[in-house]
């Protein structure tokens, strides 16, 4: 389980370190910066996939990207005796991303290229990355390291071995450095955090890929835009919990149920509810109804995660299903860690109650994301 989250230099997250527990529910009002949260996790992830710097990009770079304010923000600054103004930046630019969990730490710094006149000089680098043992970064408990180009690893010894000398600096040593026989740490990291599932705003528009009835294999994992879950909820009912399915269906819409139909290979699904004469297949279900079913399709899977994000799960649901919403979500994390993200305060109050639940509420000081109340754990930056 992670226990710790880092953030500096991203949007309005100047420095920002949170614990996290079994259930985390991120939540604030509009603005506050839940978005950037959700979105620095999602960088965290990206890195080991082998694209956070194409992500970044697609965010307008690491110049629109970075924090706009103070390098310190002091005390006479949030006071008001002294104003917040422009100064001469005395650190490198850096774009900070880590985490925590009770075995492995890990830290990336991303930075400003040197001039070369390349034409993508606007891509950030990798400036350096650190893996260590434990939940706090020490000197001795590092593990793997990467500085510039160069990426070392700590043999039994007590000594650095050189596992690469010329790494790019669009490359992480996560996806170039990790090897079942050098590096089985690094491998093992690198795969848990590929594990990470993210659902962010499911598509229920008239065009959207979940209303299609599609060819229908295992799917033990929803897609992000939810164009399988005909399968996905079969894949539940023949392999995962078929009577939890059944609950959360009936808890949600009492006196309903689903079934999956399949023509020569094609499924589609099909909701019976009391009082209509036809069951509703997937294109003629509410966009609130259909939304749920993903979601239930997202917190049932079969192989679930070590750890599940969920971007305001609350979007376009009634209010009745608030309360069946977070009792699917406290089901799910008997098996996942999750974290919710979301400014409902009916879905935020029923979360709070679910066992080992932890409510972080974000608030803005000076432009800066801030969760009031919330005891910061330790945590080291590796330095460059």
């Amino acid at each position: 389980m992670i226990i710790t989250l880092a953030v500096s230099g991203y949007r309005s997250l100047r420095d920002l370190v949170l614990p996290l527990s079994q259930v985390t529910v991120v939540t604030g009002a509009n603005g506050t910066g839940k978005s950037s949260f959700y979105k620095a996790l999602r960088l965290i992830s990206d890195v080991a996939q082998g694209r956070v710097i194409s992500s970044l990009a697609e965010e307008g770079g690491l110049q629109s990207t970075i924090w706009a304010g103070p390098e310190q923000v002091t005390r006479a600054m949030v006071s008001g005796a002294v104003p917040v103004q422009g100064a001469v930046r005395k650190k490198p630019v850096a774009l900070q991303l880590g985490f925590a969990s009770q075995d492995y730490g890990y830290a990336v710094d991303l930075g400003l290229p040197i001039s070369t006149g390349s034409m993508f000089a606007l891509d950030p680098e990798i400036k350096l990355e650190a893996v260590w043992v434990g939940e706090y970064l020490r000197r001795a408990n590092v593990f793997a390291e990467r500085r510039g180009p160069v990426v070392t690893v700590r043999n039994e010894t007590g000594a650095r071995d050189l596992v690469l000398k010329e790494l790019s600096s669009f490359d992480s040593m996560l996806t170039h450095a990790s090897d079942p026989k050098s590096t089985p740490e690094l491998l093992h990291l690198r795969e848990r955090m590929r594990g990470w599932r993210f659902y962010d705003h499911f598509r229920t528009d008239p065009d959207a890929p979940a209303r299609r009835a599609q060819v229908g294999t295992r799917t033990p994992v929803l897609a992000s835009d939810g164009a399988d879950i005909a399968a996905a909820l079969r894949t539940i009912m023949e392999i995962g919990d078929a009577g939890g399915l059944a609950r959360a269906v009936e808890d949600a819409f009492p006196g309903s149920h689903i079934e999956v139909i399949s023509k020569r290979g094609i499924f589609d699904v099909q909701m019976i509810q009391d009082g209509l004469l036809r069951p509703l297949s997937l294109a003629e279900l509410s966009d609130g109804t259909l939304r749920y079913l993903l979601i239930i399709a997202a917190l049932l899977s079969p192989r679930p995660p070590e750890l599940l994000v969920l971007n305001e799960p609350e979007t376009s649901l009634h209010p009745d299903l608030l309360d069946p919403l977070a009792r699917l979500i406290a089901a799910a994390s008997k098996s996942a860690q999750v974290i919710v993200v979301s400014h409902a305060k009916a879905l935020v109050a029923a979360l709070e109650t679910a066992p080992g639940a932890s409510v972080i509420a974000l608030d803005k000081r000076l432009g800066e994301s801030v969760a009031g109340g919330v005891e910061a754990p330790a945590w080291a930056w590796p330095k460059r």
